[in-house]
C-alpha cells in the first residue's frame, strides 16, 4: 500500500484517484502519522465494508456518537445552507 502525505494528496488527487480507480490503496499521513486510508468501492454495501475494516484493526468505534461538540453552534441571520445555495445562483 503506498503511503503519501496530504499535500501532496490534494496536489495530485486526479493521479491518485486513478491508482484508487485501478484497484490500489493509498495511506493517507500528515505529519507521517497515519490519518486515513482510501480504498476502492467495489459494491459492496457501505455497512460491510465498514465491518470489514473493524474487524481488520484498520479502522475503530466505540459503539458511541462521535466525541466533539456538545451543543449546536447558533446564529442570528441565515442559516449556513441558505448562505450556500445563496451563493450558487
Amino acid at each position: 500500500m503506498e503511503s503519501i502525505g496530504i499535500r501532496h494528496l490534494k496536489e495530485n488527487l486526479s493521479r491518485y484517484m486513478k491508482q484508487v480507480k485501478s484497484g490500489q490503496s493509498i495511506v493517507v499521513t500528515d505529519r507521517k502519522k497515519e490519518i486515513a486510508v482510501i480504498i476502492p468501492f467495489d459494491g459492496t454495501p457501505v455497512k460491510e465494508k465498514v465491518l470489514s475494516l473493524i474487524q481488520s484493526g484498520m479502522a475503530y468505534w466505540s459503539g458511541r456518537k462521535p466525541r466533539g461538540m456538545t451543543h449546536r453552534i447558533t446564529s442570528k441571520g441565515k442559516s449556513f445552507s441558505q448562505a450556500v445555495i445563496e451563493n450558487r445562483l
